[in-house]
C-alpha cells in the first residue's frame, strides 16, 4: 500500500481537464489506493473508469448552480470517512488549488486532526491552449498570465479589477466564463483593451466533444451563443493565443474550429 496514504488520511487530487491521458501518474496511484472517492461533476468519465470497482464512489458535484451537496456537507463527509479509518480521495476537476475551494476542506480536516495533502492536476487553461495550438505566454507580447473566475452569485455583477485585467501585455483566462462573456468583453473594452484582441473559447476541454472557437474580443458574446449551459467553457483573451489556423483546423486536427469576428457568428 502507498507509503504516503495511510488509513485515516485525505488527498485532494486534481483530475485534470477530463481526458484520462492527462491524469498524472501520482493521481492514478492515489486513486488505486483509496477506499472511497468523493468526486466533482466535472471529473471526466474516463478518469472515473480508472478507479477500481471495489472503491466507493460518492458524487458531490456542483454544476451550473445545481449543487448535490453544499460545501459544509462535503467537508463533513470527508472528515467522517477519514475519522472512520478510510483512505479518502477528494477528486476535483483540473487542479485542486485553482478555484477548487480546497482551503475550506483543508481547514475543516486539519481542525479535526485529519492529515490532508494535495496532488496537483493540469488546469483547464493549460489544456485549452494546448488543444488550440497556442501559448499562454509569449515573449514580448504576453509577459503576464491571469486566472479569474466569472462565477458570481445570482443577481450580482462581477467584482473584478477590469483595468488591471485589460493590460495589453497579459493573457487572461476566464474560468466558467460562458454566461459572463458579454459582460467580460464589454468591461475590458470599456477600460481600454482593444476590440480586436484575439479570443479563444474552449468548450469541454480535452474531451471527445471539445470545441475551440476563435474570434475577436468584440465578438465574444456571439462566440458563446451556441454553447449549452451544461458545457463547461473557458475564455482565453490576449495576443498570445492568436495561433495560426491551417485549413480551418487547430493543432489537433480532430477538434472543430469556428473563427468568428465582430461581423459574424459561429
Amino acid at each position: 500500500m502507498s507509503h504516503d496514504f495511510p488509513p485515516g488520511s485525505v488527498w485532494l487530487v486534481g483530475a485534470g481537464p477530463g481526458d484520462p491521458d492527462l491524469l498524472t501518474r501520482k493521481a492514478e496511484r492515489l486513486l488505486a489506493a483509496a477506499d472511497i472517492v468523493f468526486y466533482d461533476a466535472l471529473v471526466g468519465a474516463g478518469v472515473l473508469a480508472l478507479i477500481p470497482a471495489a472503491t466507493d464512489l460518492v458524487s458531490v458535484g456542483k454544476r451550473s448552480g445545481r449543487h448535490s451537496k453544499d460545501q459544509g456537507s462535503i467537508n463533513a463527509l470527508l472528515a467522517t470517512a477519514a475519522l472512520s479509518g478510510k483512505r479518502v480521495v477528494r477528486l476535483k476537476g483540473g487542479d485542486p488549488s485553482i478555484f477548487g475551494r480546497s482551503t475550506e476542506e483543508i481547514d475543516c480536516l486539519s481542525a479535526k486532526g485529519v492529515a490532508v495533502r494535495i496532488c496537483p492536476g493540469i488546469t483547464a487553461a493549460s489544456a485549452a491552449a494546448a488543444s488550440g495550438g497556442a501559448s499562454l505566454t509569449l515573449r514580448g507580447l504576453a509577459r503576464k498570465l491571469t486566472f479569474v473566475t466569472a462565477h458570481a452569485r445570482a443577481g450580482e455583477a462581477l467584482d473584478l479589477d477590469w483595468t488591471a485585467l485589460a493590460a495589453p501585455d497579459a493573457t487572461l483566462a476566464v474560468y466558467m466564463g460562458r454566461a459572463a462573456a458579454a459582460e467580460v468583453a464589454r468591461n475590458l473594452i470599456a477600460v481600454g483593451r482593444a476590440p480586436d484582441t484575439p479570443v479563444m473559447v474552449a468548450v469541454n476541454v480535452s474531451l471527445p466533444t471539445e470545441r475551440i472557437l476563435r474570434g475577436r474580443l468584440s465578438a465574444l458574446a456571439f462566440l458563446v451563443e451556441t454553447i449549452s449551459d451544461d458545457d463547461p467553457s473557458l475564455l482565453l483573451i490576449g495576443e498570445a493565443i492568436a495561433a495560426p489556423i491551417l485549413h480551418g483546423r487547430s493543432a489537433n486536427a480532430d477538434i472543430p474550429i469556428c473563427d468568428v469576428h465582430s461581423t459574424g457568428r459561429p
